[in-house]
């Protein structure tokens, strides 16, 4: 199993530079720690500092070596040519395979503010998503709906075949990640016995598709302390005032042990990626919870457990 990173990029309000920094510093510690992936999200018309993701993962490439980087993206929010190309460029900068996550996206001040309706959100997610990968395959593409695109090229293309995890957790957004994905990505609000559930619909879905499931990633909120009085301390109050409204069997707070196994258990239901956020607040506290991720990590291997 592998243990991946998908950095937060919003703060409360503070001086711009600082959130820079800490997204710069966090993204050291990452690679200090031997994590396998490193991503960044993807939100709009935030009333808090929040960093867009292209830019930032330009930025953080430059901390990051040959492992699999890439950005979470609500493609129904983007042009689709103009998202193409800024991924090209970031495989060009990335030393090595670049993921695209994607999802449908939520939310109306989001889809509002960029003049997108929330109504089409699934024919427009999938519509985009052809685009963007005969794009980036070095494609000329001509189309009329939902987008009308005559003789599109980028260039440059990724030097490897775009990778692509898609989200959700409706049964249709599971399917969709067996008809069209390379990767189903379950989201951090899903319980333990959650996972076990959607590992099997999408095991069912893609064998309705004729697909072979390869990965399944899910993505945990994390704080792991010096010992489990410590993870408390930092990270039980934070938790216990009711975290994003998630189910407090959701997030994992522990020390190596406890979050070892906690990820040991996610493999055993059928994940073979678990991608980690931070829930903390303190960066003191976040940079110590990455150093303690590299014995996690090496723990996790040793349990020889997997999809």
């Amino acid at each position: 199993m592998k243990v991946g990173v998908s950095l937060r990029s919003g703060y409360a309000p503070m001086d711009p530079r600082t959130g820079a920094r800490w997204l710069v510093e966090r993204t050291r510690a990452a690679s200090a720690a031997g994590l396998d992936s490193l991503f960044i999200g993807d939100h709009h018309n935030v009333p808090v500092p929040y960093y867009q993701n292209v830019p930032m993962l330009g930025r953080l490439l430059a901390e990051w070596d040959d492992r699999p980087a890439g950005a979470l993206f609500l493609l129904p929010l983007w042009n689709p040519v103009l998202l193409a190309e800024q991924i090209g460029t970031l495989a060009s900068i990335a030393a090595g395979p670049f993921v695209m996550q994607c999802a449908l996206g939520g939310g109306a001040e989001q889809f509002d503010a960029l003049g997108a309706s929330m109504r089409t959100r699934p024919s427009r997610f999938e519509a985009a998503l052809d685009i963007i990968r005969r794009l980036c395959a070095g494609e000329e593409v001509n189309t009329d709906a939902p987008y009308a695109i005559p003789k599109a090229r980028i260039a440059p293309v990724p030097t490897e075949p775009l990778e692509v995890w898609i989200g959700g957790a409706a049964d249709a957004a599971v399917d969709r990640a067996a008809r069209l994905g390379d990767a189903f990505l379950i989201g951090p609000e899903a319980t333990p016995a959650e996972v076990s559930d959607l590992v099997v619909t999408y095991h069912e879905a893609c064998a309705r598709h004729g697909r072979e499931p390869v990965k399944i990633a899910v993505r945990r909120d994390v704080h792991v302390g010096a010992d489990e009085a410590d993870a408390q301390r930092v990270a039980g109050p934070i938790v216990d005032r009711g975290y994003r409204g998630f189910d407090p069997a959701a997030p994992v707070v522990g020390g190596i042990d406890r979050v070892t196994d906690a990820f040991g258990d996610l493999a055993e239901r059928g994940c073979t990626d678990v991608i980690i956020r931070h829930l903390a607040d303190d960066h003191r506290e976040v940079l110590a919870s990455f150093e303690r991720l590299g014995a996690v990590r090496s723990g996790v291997a040793a349990l020889g457990v997997g999809a």
